[in-house]
């Protein structure tokens, strides 16, 4: 930035401290916009591929960082290297949200194309950026919308390769992680029940009706409608709290 003259130095000064990006970032931006800053500006709101500038050689060695030596894929073991790096627990709900960001199609996977192209898209090309997008990445959660495409990826994320259905304990296991951050008071009783009276794979509708179930229908179900369009495994599940004296409908 030395060989800037003053106006121009101060043009990125500006950028920085209104839009928080980086150097690099701002005199992309200014040089794009032949230095007029508020035609930077709307380069950098425009244009998101520029608002995460990574480069492309430390994304290639973080990639290899990780990497399994036979496969080119990173898997459970690069996966729990990657963990430690940034300090989170492999069972962390945050590792699905940075499967979400990398589309990833598998649990414990993760494509070069995945990992790459999904630090891209977060502007993540170091490990000390990731950390530090660690707690960014958690408050998506508490982003409803967000949270919606969370839940749905979970279930093709975490179902077996082949399969159409989400093994019912690896469902349980997810409902449990997901509900802890979306609370519904039902979560524990609908476990106990599915691994009472159904014992058997749970399908995408299931696990997308319930996401509306619990948004819609009160924990006490006192807006729960008998005739409404609910999958028969839910309205099984409401007899199953009533017959146990868990929720009164009647």
């Amino acid at each position: 930035m030395n060989k800037l003259s003053r106006g121009n130095r101060e043009k990125v000064q500006q950028f920085i401290a209104i839009t928080g990006a980086s150097e690099k970032i701002a005199l992309q931006a200014l040089k794009s916009s032949d230095w007029h800053l508020e035609g930077a500006f709307d380069v950098f709101y425009s244009q998101p591929q520029i608002r995460t500038f990574t480069d492309s050689r430390h994304l290639e060695e973080l990639y290899n960082r990780y990497k399994d030596p036979y496969v080119d894929m990173i898997l459970v073991d690069g996966i729990t290297v990657l963990c430690n790096d940034l300090q989170v627990d492999p069972q962390d709900i945050v590792t699905l949200v940075i499967s979400w960001h990398m589309k990833a199609a598998t649990m414990c996977e993760f494509s070069k194309q995945e990992f790459i192209g999904g630090l891209q898209s977060l502007g993540i090309d170091s490990l000390d950026k990731f950390r530090d997008k660690i707690p960014f990445l958690r408050s998506e959660l508490k982003d409803e919308q967000k949270f919606r495409e969370i839940y749905n990826f979970a279930f093709g994320w975490a179902k077996e390769k082949g399969q159409k259905s989400l093994a019912l304990d690896t469902a349980i296991g997810m409902w449990q992680l997901l509900f802890a951050e979306k609370q519904w008071p039902l979560v524990d009783h609908w476990c106990q029940f599915l691994q009472a009276r159904h014992n058997k794979a749970i399908s995408r509708d299931t696990w997308s009706q319930l996401l509306e179930f619990s948004r819609t229908v009160d924990p006490t179900l006192s807006n729960y409608d008998a005739e409404g369009a609910w999958p028969y495994l839910i309205d099984e599940f409401v007899e199953y709290l009533n017959e146990n004296g868990i929720v009164q409908t009647r």
